[in-house]
Protein backbone atom coordinates (compact mmCIF):
# COMPACT_ATOMS: atom_id res chain seq x y z
CA UNK A 1 0.00 0.00 0.00
CA UNK A 2 1.13 4.04 -0.65
CA UNK A 3 2.43 5.03 2.38
CA UNK A 4 -0.56 7.38 3.34
CA UNK A 5 1.70 9.45 5.20
CA UNK A 6 4.22 10.37 2.31
CA UNK A 7 0.55 11.43 0.33
CA UNK A 8 0.15 13.59 3.26
CA UNK A 9 3.46 15.56 2.20
CA UNK A 10 2.18 16.03 -1.35
CA UNK A 11 0.39 19.28 -2.48
CA UNK A 12 -3.68 19.28 -3.01
CA UNK A 13 -2.89 19.63 -7.00
CA UNK A 14 -0.71 17.08 -7.44
CA UNK A 15 -3.37 14.52 -5.53
CA UNK A 16 -6.19 15.60 -7.08
CA UNK A 17 -4.52 14.83 -10.52
CA UNK A 18 -3.56 11.67 -9.37
CA UNK A 19 -6.85 10.83 -8.16
CA UNK A 20 -8.87 11.97 -11.43
CA UNK A 21 -6.84 9.31 -13.20
CA UNK A 22 -7.31 6.56 -11.48
CA UNK A 23 -11.52 7.33 -11.32
CA UNK A 24 -11.00 7.63 -14.89
CA UNK A 25 -9.40 4.54 -15.02
CA UNK A 26 -10.99 2.52 -13.34
CA UNK A 27 -14.49 3.64 -13.30
CA UNK A 28 -17.30 4.84 -16.42
CA UNK A 29 -17.37 8.95 -16.79
CA UNK A 30 -20.55 9.27 -14.73
CA UNK A 31 -21.13 10.77 -11.58
CA UNK A 32 -24.62 9.48 -9.65
CA UNK A 33 -26.30 11.93 -7.58
CA UNK A 34 -27.97 9.96 -4.66
CA UNK A 35 -31.40 12.13 -3.61
CA UNK A 36 -32.87 9.71 -0.92
CA UNK A 37 -36.11 10.60 0.93
CA UNK A 38 -35.08 11.68 4.24
CA UNK A 39 -34.58 15.02 1.87
CA UNK A 40 -36.41 17.17 -0.07
CA UNK A 41 -34.56 18.05 -3.10
CA UNK A 42 -35.33 19.76 -5.77
CA UNK A 43 -33.36 21.16 -9.11
CA UNK A 44 -34.17 21.71 -12.19
CA UNK A 45 -33.91 18.32 -13.69
CA UNK A 46 -35.03 16.41 -10.85
CA UNK A 47 -37.43 16.43 -8.03
CA UNK A 48 -37.12 13.32 -5.30
CA UNK A 49 -40.00 11.85 -4.30
CA UNK A 50 -41.04 11.64 -0.60
CA UNK A 51 -41.23 7.84 0.66
CA UNK A 52 -39.00 5.87 -1.84
CA UNK A 53 -36.13 5.70 0.69
CA UNK A 54 -36.52 6.48 4.48
CA UNK A 55 -34.70 6.92 7.41
CA UNK A 56 -35.51 4.69 10.32
CA UNK A 57 -34.59 5.28 14.10
CA UNK A 58 -35.50 1.56 16.34
CA UNK A 59 -35.20 3.90 19.68
CA UNK A 60 -37.11 6.56 19.18
CA UNK A 61 -35.39 9.44 19.53
CA UNK A 62 -33.71 7.74 22.87
CA UNK A 63 -29.83 7.81 22.55
CA UNK A 64 -27.70 7.52 25.63
CA UNK A 65 -24.22 9.06 24.00
CA UNK A 66 -25.64 12.06 23.43
CA UNK A 67 -22.87 12.69 21.67
CA UNK A 68 -21.61 16.99 21.10
CA UNK A 69 -22.74 17.22 17.60
CA UNK A 70 -25.68 15.29 17.48
CA UNK A 71 -27.16 15.05 20.90
CA UNK A 72 -29.65 13.03 19.22
CA UNK A 73 -31.18 15.96 16.79
CA UNK A 74 -30.29 13.58 13.76
CA UNK A 75 -32.96 10.91 14.76
CA UNK A 76 -35.59 13.74 14.57
CA UNK A 77 -36.42 13.87 11.17
CA UNK A 78 -36.55 9.76 11.15
CA UNK A 79 -39.40 7.46 10.99
CA UNK A 80 -39.68 6.02 15.03
CA UNK A 81 -40.29 2.52 16.35
CA UNK A 82 -39.26 0.73 18.99
CA UNK A 83 -40.11 -2.71 18.62
CA UNK A 84 -39.79 -5.35 15.92
CA UNK A 85 -43.85 -5.22 15.33
CA UNK A 86 -43.52 -1.86 14.82
CA UNK A 87 -40.76 -1.84 12.27
CA UNK A 88 -42.72 -4.48 10.46
CA UNK A 89 -45.79 -2.11 10.54
CA UNK A 90 -44.07 0.70 9.54
CA UNK A 91 -42.49 -1.64 6.72
CA UNK A 92 -45.40 -2.59 5.18
CA UNK A 93 -47.62 1.07 5.45
CA UNK A 94 -44.40 2.53 3.88
CA UNK A 95 -44.23 -0.49 0.88
CA UNK A 96 -47.67 0.33 -0.11
CA UNK A 97 -46.65 4.02 -0.77
CA UNK A 98 -44.28 3.14 -3.20
CA UNK A 99 -40.96 2.84 -0.59
CA UNK A 100 -38.12 0.93 -2.06
CA UNK A 101 -35.91 0.29 0.78
CA UNK A 102 -34.77 2.16 4.18
CA UNK A 103 -31.65 2.75 6.41
CA UNK A 104 -32.14 1.71 9.75
CA UNK A 105 -30.21 3.30 12.69
CA UNK A 106 -30.97 4.56 15.88
CA UNK A 107 -29.53 5.87 19.49
CA UNK A 108 -26.50 3.95 20.61
CA UNK A 109 -26.00 2.54 24.27
CA UNK A 110 -23.20 3.10 26.46
CA UNK A 111 -21.33 0.37 24.43
CA UNK A 112 -21.79 2.55 21.28
CA UNK A 113 -23.96 -0.14 20.01
CA UNK A 114 -27.11 0.52 18.41
CA UNK A 115 -29.53 -2.61 19.50
CA UNK A 116 -30.16 -4.04 16.14
CA UNK A 117 -30.02 -7.31 17.06
CA UNK A 118 -33.71 -7.88 18.45
CA UNK A 119 -34.87 -6.38 15.33
CA UNK A 120 -32.80 -9.30 13.03
CA UNK A 121 -36.25 -10.72 12.33
CA UNK A 122 -37.98 -8.09 11.40
CA UNK A 123 -35.43 -7.15 9.03
CA UNK A 124 -35.44 -10.41 7.45
CA UNK A 125 -39.49 -10.32 6.69
CA UNK A 126 -38.82 -6.68 5.16
CA UNK A 127 -36.21 -8.43 2.58
CA UNK A 128 -38.86 -11.16 2.29
CA UNK A 129 -41.11 -8.31 1.49
CA UNK A 130 -38.25 -6.72 -1.12
CA UNK A 131 -37.38 -4.10 0.57
CA UNK A 132 -33.61 -3.10 0.64
CA UNK A 133 -32.62 -3.16 4.36
CA UNK A 134 -29.52 -1.32 5.29
CA UNK A 135 -28.11 -0.36 8.81
CA UNK A 136 -26.20 2.24 10.15
CA UNK A 137 -24.71 -0.17 13.07
CA UNK A 138 -22.44 2.04 15.28
CA UNK A 139 -20.03 -0.61 17.24
CA UNK A 140 -20.87 -4.26 16.42
CA UNK A 141 -19.40 -7.29 18.30
CA UNK A 142 -19.08 -10.98 16.78
CA UNK A 143 -23.16 -12.01 17.59
CA UNK A 144 -23.98 -8.34 16.40
CA UNK A 145 -22.23 -9.41 12.95
CA UNK A 146 -24.16 -12.63 12.53
CA UNK A 147 -27.64 -11.41 13.34
CA UNK A 148 -27.23 -8.68 10.57
CA UNK A 149 -25.56 -11.69 7.98
CA UNK A 150 -28.67 -13.69 9.24
CA UNK A 151 -30.97 -10.82 8.74
CA UNK A 152 -30.11 -10.42 5.26
CA UNK A 153 -29.53 -7.21 5.39
CA UNK A 154 -27.62 -5.31 2.21
CA UNK A 155 -25.10 -3.70 3.73
CA UNK A 156 -23.80 -2.31 6.80
CA UNK A 157 -23.01 1.30 7.29
CA UNK A 158 -20.12 2.43 10.14
CA UNK A 159 -18.47 5.60 11.18
CA UNK A 160 -15.37 4.71 12.07
CA UNK A 161 -13.41 6.99 14.53
CA UNK A 162 -9.44 7.07 14.74
CA UNK A 163 -8.81 9.23 17.51
CA UNK A 164 -9.00 8.19 20.80
CA UNK A 165 -9.67 12.21 22.44
CA UNK A 166 -12.57 12.13 19.46
CA UNK A 167 -13.76 9.45 20.81
CA UNK A 168 -14.00 10.12 24.66
CA UNK A 169 -14.64 13.67 24.52
CA UNK A 170 -16.81 13.86 21.35
CA UNK A 171 -18.71 10.45 21.38
CA UNK A 172 -18.20 9.90 25.21
CA UNK A 173 -17.13 6.90 24.90
CA UNK A 174 -14.64 4.68 26.63
CA UNK A 175 -13.44 3.14 22.96
CA UNK A 176 -10.22 2.99 21.42
CA UNK A 177 -9.78 3.21 17.37
CA UNK A 178 -9.12 -0.31 17.91
CA UNK A 179 -12.30 -1.67 18.86
CA UNK A 180 -13.70 0.11 15.23
CA UNK A 181 -10.93 -1.74 13.69
CA UNK A 182 -12.50 -5.08 15.30
CA UNK A 183 -16.07 -4.05 14.15
CA UNK A 184 -15.19 -3.93 10.97
CA UNK A 185 -13.57 -7.57 10.68
CA UNK A 186 -16.47 -8.79 12.21
CA UNK A 187 -18.45 -7.70 9.66
CA UNK A 188 -16.25 -8.41 6.83
CA UNK A 189 -15.43 -12.25 8.56
CA UNK A 190 -19.41 -12.57 8.19
CA UNK A 191 -19.50 -11.15 4.16
CA UNK A 192 -21.51 -8.39 4.82
CA UNK A 193 -20.46 -5.61 2.59
CA UNK A 194 -19.18 -2.31 4.52
CA UNK A 195 -19.86 1.00 3.80
CA UNK A 196 -17.67 3.24 6.79
CA UNK A 197 -17.99 6.76 6.74
CA UNK A 198 -15.36 8.99 8.21
CA UNK A 199 -16.87 12.10 9.63
CA UNK A 200 -14.03 15.11 8.46
CA UNK A 201 -13.41 17.49 11.08
CA UNK A 202 -15.45 15.67 14.15
CA UNK A 203 -13.15 16.84 16.43
CA UNK A 204 -13.92 20.57 17.08
CA UNK A 205 -13.44 21.04 13.35
CA UNK A 206 -10.05 19.88 13.72
CA UNK A 207 -8.59 17.24 10.84
CA UNK A 208 -7.37 14.34 13.75
CA UNK A 209 -8.55 10.79 13.13
CA UNK A 210 -9.51 10.94 10.35
CA UNK A 211 -6.45 9.28 8.36
CA UNK A 212 -6.23 6.79 10.79
CA UNK A 213 -9.68 5.86 10.32
CA UNK A 214 -9.02 5.90 6.13
CA UNK A 215 -5.95 3.43 7.12
CA UNK A 216 -8.10 1.04 8.99
CA UNK A 217 -11.25 1.09 6.27
CA UNK A 218 -8.51 1.07 3.68
CA UNK A 219 -7.02 -2.63 5.02
CA UNK A 220 -10.54 -3.71 5.37
CA UNK A 221 -11.08 -3.76 1.92
CA UNK A 222 -14.56 -2.08 1.97
CA UNK A 223 -16.25 -1.92 -0.97
CA UNK A 224 -17.59 1.40 -0.80
CA UNK A 225 -16.23 4.45 1.36
CA UNK A 226 -17.94 7.65 2.56
CA UNK A 227 -16.94 11.12 3.81
CA UNK A 228 -19.08 12.99 5.30
CA UNK A 229 -18.53 16.63 6.87
CA UNK A 230 -19.01 18.09 10.08
CA UNK A 231 -22.11 20.42 9.73
CA UNK A 232 -22.56 21.89 13.33
CA UNK A 233 -26.06 21.68 14.80
CA UNK A 234 -28.14 24.59 16.07
CA UNK A 235 -28.15 23.73 19.96
CA UNK A 236 -25.72 21.12 20.20
CA UNK A 237 -22.30 21.95 21.76
CA UNK A 238 -20.72 21.95 18.14
CA UNK A 239 -23.44 24.39 17.04
CA UNK A 240 -20.73 27.46 16.73
CA UNK A 241 -17.91 25.08 15.48
CA UNK A 242 -16.13 25.76 12.30
CA UNK A 243 -15.40 22.91 9.68
CA UNK A 244 -12.22 22.21 8.26
CA UNK A 245 -11.16 23.84 5.22
CA UNK A 246 -12.58 22.77 2.03
CA UNK A 247 -9.33 22.33 0.45
CA UNK A 248 -8.22 20.01 3.45
CA UNK A 249 -11.73 18.01 2.97
CA UNK A 250 -10.00 17.42 -0.82
CA UNK A 251 -7.02 16.28 0.42
CA UNK A 252 -8.63 13.45 2.27
CA UNK A 253 -10.98 12.39 -0.32
CA UNK A 254 -8.07 12.40 -3.09
CA UNK A 255 -5.52 10.27 -1.00
CA UNK A 256 -9.07 7.71 -0.23
CA UNK A 257 -9.15 7.58 -3.86
CA UNK A 258 -5.27 6.60 -4.13
CA UNK A 259 -5.74 4.33 -1.82
CA UNK A 260 -8.73 2.92 -2.94
CA UNK A 261 -8.62 2.97 -6.39
CA UNK A 262 -11.79 0.44 -6.91
CA UNK A 263 -14.07 1.88 -4.44
CA UNK A 264 -16.81 3.10 -4.83
CA UNK A 265 -15.60 6.75 -3.37
CA UNK A 266 -19.01 8.74 -2.30
CA UNK A 267 -19.27 12.34 -0.37
CA UNK A 268 -22.32 11.69 1.60
CA UNK A 269 -25.68 13.51 2.92
CA UNK A 270 -23.83 15.70 5.59
CA UNK A 271 -21.69 18.74 4.62
CA UNK A 272 -21.91 22.13 5.71
CA UNK A 273 -24.40 24.81 3.81
CA UNK A 274 -21.86 27.82 3.52
CA UNK A 275 -19.42 25.58 1.73
CA UNK A 276 -21.03 23.28 -0.33
CA UNK A 277 -20.50 23.64 -3.86
CA UNK A 278 -16.72 24.18 -3.38
CA UNK A 279 -16.24 21.12 -1.05
CA UNK A 280 -18.74 19.31 -3.85
CA UNK A 281 -16.71 20.66 -7.12
CA UNK A 282 -13.29 19.82 -5.40
CA UNK A 283 -14.64 16.17 -3.95
CA UNK A 284 -15.34 15.75 -8.01
CA UNK A 285 -11.76 16.49 -9.19
CA UNK A 286 -10.94 14.24 -6.06
CA UNK A 287 -12.37 11.38 -7.44
CA UNK A 288 -16.00 10.79 -5.90
CA UNK A 289 -18.50 8.62 -7.92
CA UNK A 290 -21.31 10.08 -5.70
CA UNK A 291 -22.68 12.83 -4.45
CA UNK A 292 -25.53 12.94 -2.17
CA UNK A 293 -27.71 16.05 -2.75
CA UNK A 294 -25.49 18.25 -4.93
CA UNK A 295 -25.68 21.76 -5.56
CA UNK A 296 -26.61 22.67 -9.21
CA UNK A 297 -23.26 24.31 -9.41
CA UNK A 298 -21.33 20.98 -8.88
CA UNK A 299 -23.81 19.26 -11.08
CA UNK A 300 -22.96 21.82 -14.14
CA UNK A 301 -19.03 21.46 -13.15
CA UNK A 302 -19.14 17.58 -13.25
CA UNK A 303 -20.73 18.08 -16.54
CA UNK A 304 -17.75 20.62 -17.53
CA UNK A 305 -15.61 17.41 -16.77
CA UNK A 306 -17.01 15.44 -19.05
CA UNK A 307 -19.06 13.14 -16.54
CA UNK A 308 -22.81 12.32 -17.63
CA UNK A 309 -25.06 12.71 -14.67
CA UNK A 310 -27.47 9.85 -13.34
CA UNK A 311 -30.07 10.35 -10.51
CA UNK A 312 -31.32 7.48 -8.22
CA UNK A 313 -33.51 7.88 -4.90
CA UNK A 314 -31.15 5.45 -3.52
CA UNK A 315 -28.95 5.97 -0.42
CA UNK A 316 -25.53 6.99 -2.11
CA UNK A 317 -24.08 3.41 -0.48
CA UNK A 318 -26.25 1.86 -2.55
CA UNK A 319 -26.06 3.50 -5.97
Amino acid sequence: MIALEELREKPLDELLQRAWKLRQDNFEDVLYVSAPSAKRYEITSFKNSPRRFVNVSITGNACTLKCEHCQGKLLESMHHVTSPEELLTLGKRLIEQGCEGMLISGGADSEGRVPLRSFAQAMKELREMGLKVIVHSGLVGEEDALSLKRAGVEQVLLDVIGDSATITEVYHLNKKPADYSRALEHLKREGLSIAPHIVVGLHRGEIRGEYEALRMITEAGAEVIVIVVLSPLYGTPFEGVAPPPPREIAKLIAIARILNPRAKLNLGCAKPAKAKAEIETLAIDAGVNTIAYPSEEALRYAEERGLELRFSELCCTLV
